[in-house]
């Protein structure tokens, strides 16, 4: 596999994550993710792109998961022991699959939540401010509860809450679940934004391979629980394979999987 020539802000080497002490779901993953870039992590449900953002943030005891095997380095610092708000600390958060609001605090109160490990009120004022720039419609629903809000509003306001903390590197898990297309593309745009002018580094997960390769720098492609393919997000983007099982075009003259040609490539493709 290639690797980002950026010395790594994150290193992930050879990870195996277990549930329930019997059902291996990562085996052997390994990601570089270079400091001031875009990542992302492509693959379809069950590939085990969530189950790698929880090893990074160490949210895996909750789901009775555990990574058994390999090292997770941050800023070439072990982490696989410390607790995830040891790791907000060191400038690591998570924004978690489905938004995840507090229903009935209002925006700006959800907001505030994600500044509990800052002690500098004018720096949170400072970093308030910030987030309403980059989310204006936050400012404007800003005494609205979340409950009320839409869900493009809720993915905005989990996003702009991790940012409060001040963060260096933002998983981001599914940021294009159940938002309409021109939602996606807002919300997108934000996250290049953040990236560029903020140097805030990015890791996501995301089903939405043709968006993801849109924004991403680099991309690794997972199915069951392996990488089975990673590169510059350009050359993930015109990659036949890469066309035909996740961006839906390409293919040939296929007329279905049970071709003979597809199933080689299929073969060829999960081997």
């Amino acid at each position: 596999m290639n690797a980002p020539a950026d010395r790594p802000l994150l290193d992930v080497n050879g990870i195996e994550v277990i549930y329930n002490h019997v059902i291996l779901v990562l085996k052997g993953v390994s990601l570089t993710v270079p400091e001031g870039a875009i990542v992302a992590l492509l693959g379809g449900n069950g590939a085990g792109k969530t189950t790698t953002l929880r090893a990074v943030s160490n949210l895996l005891a909750g789901e009775r998961g555990a990574v058994t095997k390999g090292t997770i380095e941050l800023r070439g610092e072990r982490i696989e022991a410390l607790s995830p708000a040891a790791l907000v600390q060191r400038g690591l958060v998570q924004v978690m699959e489905g938004r995840h609001c507090f229903a009935h605090l209002t925006i700006e109160e959800n907001l505030l939540t994600g500044a509990y490990t800052r002690k500098d009120r004018g720096e949170v004022a400072a970093n308030l401010e910030k987030v309403y720039t980059y989310f204006p419609r936050l400012k404007t629903r800003r005494t609205s509860q979340a409950a009320y809000t839409s869900g493009g509003e809720q993915q905005m306001c989990a996003i702009g809450r991790a940012l409060m903390a001040n963060p260096s590197v933002v998983l981001l898990d599914e940021p294009s679940m159940g938002l309409a297309p021109q939602i996606v593309d807002e919300v997108f745009s934000i996250v290049r934004d953040l990236n560029q002018k903020e140097r805030v580094t990015f890791l996501l997960a995301e089903q939405n391979t043709s968006m993801a390769l849109r924004y991403a720098d680099f991309g690794y492609i997972l199915e069951n629980g392996r990488v089975v393919m990673d590169g510059e997000a350009a050359s993930l983007r015109e990659n036949e394979d890469v066309k035909e099982f996740y961006l839906g075009v390409g293919g040939g003259d296929r007329k279905s999987f049970r071709d003979v040609k597809s199933y080689k490539r299929r073969k060829r493709w999960l081997a």
